[in-house]
Parts: structure tokens; sequence; C-alpha cells
């Protein structure tokens, strides 16, 4: 009858752990569904897909160079003395326009001597060009200032632009009087637009990639979060189960109802595991110390391990007694599960300012793993955790033998993100 019922409990576990894990990965998958969503909903308003939308480029200062067909139109009239100069120097302007404004948009590209010598190729042609022919030549200041604006940025755009635009309008009012003015304008305009555009284009597309960095290391926390709190509950969980399970085999041929009662607080450590998980799941699991410490009362007494357990001092956050519950529980499941030891002292002393917790067991001082084998990975992330909030947790060797975890908290521990408020 005994082994029926072992066999029942055992198979009811199985059973609700399959179903909680299924429910664990579909509400996993959901939530990376959400953040892939949030990346696509603002394409999807427009109509189109994430990956047509990119940063500018190139090709969308190429059309400006139709500003250059009234040079253009006074070569193919025959309007233009010595028309091969003024040939040559339309094709090398425009070669080198295309080039820089290319290059622009590449920063290791645009901060380089070649391009900066580009420039100045381009600025040496223009005044050769605007000078000697005026007319539609003089657009090409304006062409020069939007090249200078695709590269320059900050006080190094305002010492190039504003002095060429300077230099425009008086070249203009040379050779068109003071309607000529009008280049100093276009000029001056076109350079800080340009420069003001790709500027805030970048920035965006800064903004965006730092945007996707943090719904990743949200992702990350949280799955970090989840696994953590998973080690800590099924650990500690499993070895109540196995300890309870072992003392009912023992009781079970002397004394059934003692043997049933072990199966029945097996069952109840079942389901209070699963309440604990869904929780641990949702994000919103909360610790109390106080229930924490009567479970770690009731784990050691049944493995056979004397508890001593001492709690003083005033009130605490919610956040901090999470933090000791998760030690205590960590604590406990190492001294029951490796320590060997016959009894374990639980302290928790109170102060105005701090909150220290204090676990020493008598065993053979590997409570945190294998003996001799240093912190476990329980251990190495509730000293992340702790360390996070404010404290410090230490463990090792206790000074008479065994093994001793010490934790201490700030009274007042900084909120938790919002992806940490289950730790």
């Amino acid at each position: 009858m005994t082994g029926a019922a072992m066999g029942w409990v055992s198979r009811q576990y199985t059973t609700r752990m399959g179903a909680w894990k299924a429910d664990w990965r579909a509400k996993k998958a959901k939530a990376d569904r959400k953040v892939r969503r949030s990346f696509e909903k603002t394409a999807r308003r427009r109509g189109r897909a994430p990956e047509e939308i990119g940063p500018p480029s190139g090709f969308a200062l190429l059309p400006w160079l139709l500003m250059g067909m009234g040079a253009v139109s006074n070569l193919l009239q025959g309007k233009t003395p010595n028309p091969w100069i003024g040939g040559l120097g339309l094709l090398v302007f425009n070669s080198l326009y295309i080039a820089v404004v290319f290059r622009a948009f590449d920063r290791r590209k645009r901060e380089t001597a070649a391009t900066w010598a580009a420039l100045v190729v381009m600025g040496l042609i223009t005044f050769g060009l605007a000078i000697g022919y005026g007319g539609g030549w003089l657009m090409f200041f304006t062409l020069l200032s939007l090249a200078c604006g695709a590269v320059l940025r900050g006080r190094a755009l305002s010492f190039v632009v504003l002095p060429l635009a300077v230099a425009a309008g008086a070249v203009g009012t040379f050779h068109e009087g003071w309607s000529g003015i009008s280049i100093a304008y276009g000029t001056f305009i076109s350079g800080m637009i340009t420069a003001a555009i790709l500027a805030l284009s970048e920035t965006v597309k800064e903004l965006r990639a730092t945007r996707e960095e943090l719904a990743r290391a949200a992702v990350e926390q949280e799955r970090l979060r989840f696994s953590r709190d998973l080690h800590d509950l099924l650990g500690h969980t499993l070895s109540v189960v196995v300890v309870k399970s072992e003392a009912a085999r023992r009781l079970a041929p002397r004394d059934l109802d003692a043997a049933l009662a072990q199966v029945a607080d097996i069952e109840a450590v079942g389901r209070q595991a699963l309440t604990e998980i869904r929780e641990a799941v949702t994000g919103y699991r909360e610790g109390s110390l106080a229930t924490e410490l009567d479970r770690a009362r009731d784990a050691l007494s049944t493995a056979g391990v004397e508890p001593v357990v001492r709690r003083s001092g005033p009130p605490l956050e919610s956040h901090t007694e999470a933090l000791l519950s998760w030690v205590v529980r960590e604590s406990v499941t190492n001294v029951v599960r490796h320590s060997g030891a016959s009894r374990c002292e639980i302290e928790v002393s109170g102060a105005p300012e701090r909150v220290r917790l204090v676990v020493t067991d008598d065993g053979r001082g590997g409570g945190a793993g294998a003996p001799g084998s240093g912190p476990g990975s329980g251990l190495k992330g509730l000293a992340e955790r702790v360390a996070a909030a404010g404290g410090t947790l230490e463990s090792g060797p206790a000074a008479r033998g065994g093994f001793r975890v010490t934790a201490e908290l700030p009274v007042e521990s900084p909120a938790p993100r919002e992806w940490e408020r289950a730790e």
C-alpha cells in the first residue's frame, strides 16, 4: 500500500512538472514574439517590412547634381569660353561629389584625409569655374556646401560653411550684381540643412540600435532571473521531496500513519512548488522570510539535522525579505544535500541600517556542493543578486568546521528593476 502511495505521488509530481514545463515554454515563446513585434510595430504601421527601413545613403544626394545643368547647357550651346576647361572641371567636380557623398555615410571613410582632400579639390574647382564663368557655374557653390554639410559636423561645419557662403556671395555679386547675394543664402542653407538632416538620421539610427540592445538586455535579464529562480525553487523542492520520500520508506514497515503523513507532506510541498514556479514565471514572486524559516526548520528536521533558528531586529522591506529568503533556501538545500551535518544554525539579526543573516552547519565543510568544491552556482547567483541590492554574500568553511554562509543587506535596499521583481 505504501509503495502504491509513493508511486501515485511520483506520477502526480511528474505529470504536473511536465505540464508546468510546457506552460513555461509557451510563455517564453510568447515573450520572444512580443519583443519581435515591438521592433516591427512602427514598420507595419507604415505598411513596410522592417528590413525595408534603413538609413539614407549617397543616392539621396545625387539628384542635387541637377543644379549644375545650367553649366552643362552653356557648354552644349557653346557659350563657355575654353569649353574643354569647363568640361574637364565639370567632370572632375561631379566625380568628386559622387565619391564624397557616398563616403559621407560611412563614419570611418568620412573622417579620412582622402575625403578632406576631395573637398579641397572641389573647392578649388568651384572657385575657379565660378570666378571664370559666373552665371550657372555659381551653383557649384551650393553643391560644394551640400557636400561639406554631408561630411562635416559641429564646429568644423560652421568654420567652413559660413566663410564659403560669404565668398559665394562676393563672387555672385561680382558677376550678377546684388542679385548674386542669393547664391550666398543658398550656399549657407544647403550646407546647414544637409548637416542637420544627416545628423538627425544618425541619431535615429543610434537610438534604434540602443532600443534593440536594451530590449535584448531585458530579455536576457529576464531569462537569467528565471533560470536562477528555477534553480533555487526546484533544487530546494526536489531535495525536500527526496528526504521526505526516504523518511516515508523508512517509516512504512513500522508506522504506516507516520509514513502517510510524510506522503501528505510531499504532496503539500509539490503543490507549493507549483504555485511558486507559476509566480516565478509571471515575475511577481515575493518571498516571506518567516515562511522560509519555517520551511527550513521542517526540511532540516526531516533530514535528521537539528535546526536552531534565531531572529531579531525590526521588520524588513519585502525585497530584502525576498533576497534573504533565497539565501536561506539555497543554504538549507545545500546543507540537506551535501553537508552530512547534524546541526544547522540560522541567525537573522537586524540593525537600524543593515540586516545580517548567518547560516552555519557542522558538516564536512562542503555546504555549497561536493566537499571541498567551494561555492556552487546557486550561491554565486545569489551573491550577484545581493550585490545588486547593495549587500554582500560570503561563503566558506566555518572556523570550527562545517560551512558558513553570511549575507548582509541594507535595511532599505534598492528597488528591483521591472524584470527583477521576482528576485
